[in-house]
């Protein structure tokens, strides 16, 4: 039996499938830290870094997943002022857009609303590479240790900046609820 080839054995020979493999995913990363005006910037030069830089990548690393999304960080990293603006303005919104048909669903939007105002301040006050390394693993779904390898960072380095800012999202959560009260 032949095994299935990985995604490092494309990546030298065929870059178009690791890109059809992941380019969605990186574009959806990106959208949700940066806004998708420029994620598409973003995700598009994350590929082209990748392409550039393919020969230098060790397969012993094994999946590129991580590797991709390390470029997209510091690819995001330079358009952090529009991310903190993003987080700025979620903050200030509380109450999402409803439309007339949907009045019964305002209480829990309303919620919603409050909460994610809460979480997007907390983001903000979050330092970038506290920043990085929650949303990798909350939005791009990497392991602790994927989201240590894709920021050329120690896993308990990664590991105590995810746990500070969890602990800011909690604060945030708990403020929120006493609020409520």
């Amino acid at each position: 039996m032949i095994p299935p080839e990985t995604d490092a054995d494309l990546l030298q020979d065929r870059f178009a499938d690791v890109f059809d493999r992941h380019y969605e995913h990186i574009y959806a990363y990106a959208a949700r830290r940066l806004g998708p005006d420029l994620a598409e910037d973003v995700a598009s030069e994350t590929f082209l870094v990748a392409y550039d830089r393919r020969a230098g990548f060790d397969p012993a690393r094994g999946d590129v997943r991580p590797w991709l999304y390390g470029i997209a960080s510091n690819l995001i990293m330079r358009h952090s002022r529009a991310e903190a603006r993003r987080y700025k303005a979620y903050a200030r919104r509380a109450e999402p857009d409803t439309g007339p048909d949907e009045a019964e669903l305002v209480p829990g939007r309303v919620d919603a609303g409050s909460a994610r105002a809460g979480l997007a301040a907390a983001l903000d006050r979050l330092s970038l590479a506290d920043r990085d390394v929650l949303l990798l693993v909350a939005w791009a779904g990497l392991t602790q240790a994927e989201a240590a390898v894709a920021l050329g960072i120690p896993q308990g380095t990664a590991r105590s900046r995810l746990h500070r800012a969890r602990q800011e999202m909690r604060k945030a959560l708990d403020s929120d609820t006493e609020m409520e009260r």
